[in-house]
């Protein structure tokens, strides 16, 4: 009897270890599994209630995914506990105290999956989604880029059913034209009337792949703006780019990621946006948005076109907020590789440019351009920077990075930080006040950031799907302590508690804030006959 007592034990304890092994080989891939929730309503308390505009000691009360209260310090909330006890609701009290309670963040620019320089990047749906809660961001707006033989209806069906089965975080689409046709008119506007889509982005770069001309850029404009949609540029003299590209590499015999930088400086950005600007104009003054803003050249022409009434935007990043060129210059072949992206990370008096430009709304809100590929991938560019594939991170580390950087050091207000992480986002693509804000109604995305918390950023505790971290090292002052999606605490005591497929795709409605008024415009504006 004893030796079968034995016998089971031992048998035990090998199926056990099996099973951990198994597990830990497979602990950052989706489970998809049924995670079952108690009613539950979640009353924050104690905190600093920061939206874009106000901030104030309060209580904000979570149930069902919305928030259904907001109370100021002086308001009791003794009777939402009875009243939810009456109900036969679970309550979950969390204390804010010394800590801000603050709108989820929405990452307006990134490329999850993307098919891209003869690659796919690293972070789909699920971990970049998770990587996103994880830093305090509740939603994300990806790239729906068609393939060669793709049309713009396949690509968007594709990402929603990628959207489906894997975000566990909320998500929205913009749509990347490649080419322009009168079909491609017809599917901008099913996008626009039957898919929720409203912005297509439009490539003045990557000559022979995704880069449009000039008839084209005014063509897109011009139906973009007749169905309510805004249209986005990333702003590059693609031509340029390919002759100082092939300068470089064959007159000069530089080969390695500083190539990079030195291929495309910064006039060829602003020329691009200036460019740009005026095509809009000239349609009508379509409205634009210029997706990362990288130099202070470029900064200026869209200061220049918001000064002559263009209804244009600006969107730095994260990475040309606080990272330099220097960056390209240092360190190893694949320490440079790492921060290859287009445009290049700047100099420091540009990112100091880039700044004040937030601080005093040149420049209207941040994203990260998050696309990610590992050491392996950015190795296929060694012998020839023009191969290497571009694409840093930040989805997970944008909101951390830019509270340290712009509110720690007293360049922005929390209230400001907000605004440039998240509610501006919102009215721009018109899904405010459902997300950005912290009201009645609104979805519960909503996070609590200690802002004299320090953490260190590292690849070896980030969850991010890759083996580097563009900001490896970096103390960052101001941590997302608790993140709560939908109204389900998703981050909390520096654990994960996600689900697969637990996201929703956020319809994005035409006609928003940068439309207000344009009709009107244009009626006074219309050309004169005699």
């Amino acid at each position: 009897m004893q030796g079968r007592t034995t016998f089971l034990l031992i048998t035990t304890l090998i199926i056990s270890l099996f099973l951990c092994v198994v597990l830990a080989q497979h602990q950052d891939e989706p489970q998809l599994v049924t995670i079952r929730y108690a009613p539950i309503t979640i009353v924050i308390h104690g905190g600093t209630i920061v939206t874009h505009d106000l901030e104030f000691k309060g209580t904000v009360v979570i149930k069902d995914g919305k928030i259904v209260n907001v109370l100021h310090d002086d308001q009791s909330y003794d009777h939402i506990l009875k009243q939810e006890e009456k109900e036969d609701r679970q309550v979950r009290l969390i204390d804010a105290s010394n800590r801000y309670v603050m709108p989820g963040g929405i990452d307006p620019h990134v490329h999850l999956a993307l098919k891209f320089m003869g690659t796919i990047s690293k972070d789909d749906f699920y971990h970049g989604t998770r990587a996103a809660l994880a830093g305090g961001t509740t939603m994300i707006m990806d790239f729906a880029i068609p393939a060669k033989g793709e049309t713009y209806l396949d690509i968007v069906n594709e990402y929603k059913r990628r959207g489906e089965k894997l975000a566990c975080a909320d998500y929205s689409f913009h749509v990347g034209i490649t080419g322009f046709n009168e079909n491609t008119a017809q599917q901008m506007k099913e996008l626009v009337e039957n898919h929720g889509i409203n912005s297509f982005k439009f490539f003045m770069a990557y000559k022979g792949v995704f880069q449009v001309n000039d008839e084209e850029l005014y063509n897109g404009f011009k139906t973009a703006m007749s169905i309510g949609a805004i249209s986005q540029v990333h702003a590059e003299n693609g031509d340029l780019v390919v002759k100082g590209q092939t300068r470089l590499f064959n007159e000069f015999n530089i080969t390695g990621p500083e190539g990079h930088p030195q291929s495309r400086p910064s006039n060829v950005e602003a020329e691009a946006v200036r460019r740009a600007s005026e095509i809009a104009y000239s349609v009508g003054n379509a409205p634009l948005y210029i997706v990362h803003v990288m130099s202070k050249e470029a900064m200026e022409e869209v200061a220049h076109a918001k000064a002559k009434g263009y209804r244009i935007v600006g969107e730095p990043i994260a990475a040309g907020l606080s990272l330099d060129d220097s960056v390209y210059y240092k360190g190893s072949w694949m320490d440079r590789a790492r921060f290859v992206m287009s445009p290049p990370i700047r100099g420091i008096e540009d990112q100091k440019a880039l700044i004040a430009g937030l601080k005093n709304r040149i420049l209207d809100l941040t994203g990260t351009d998050h696309c990610t590929f590992d050491s392996e991938q950015k190795k296929m560019g060694l012998g020839d920077f023009r191969k290497i594939p571009n694409g840093v991170n930040g989805l997970e580390d944008r909101m951390s990075v830019l509270f340290d950087k712009l509110v720690a050091s007293g360049e922005l207000s929390p209230s400001d930080f907000v605004r440039v992480t998240s509610t501006e986002a919102a009215q721009i693509f018109n899904i405010y006040p459902q997300k950005g804000a912290i009201q009645v109604g609104s979805d519960a995305d909503i996070i609590i950031l200690n802002p004299n918390a320090t953490r260190i950023i590292s690849a070896k505790t980030h969850h991010q799907n890759i083996d580097y971290n563009v900001y490896e090292g970096r103390q960052v002052t101001g941590v997302v302590e608790v993140t709560i999606s939908n109204g389900k605490v998703v981050w909390e005591n520096g654990q994960l508690n996600v689900e697969a497929g637990s996201g929703r795709f956020i319809p994005n409605k035409p006609f928003g804030k940068m439309f207000r008024g344009l009709q009107r415009e244009q009626e006074t504006k219309a050309p004169i006959k005699v």
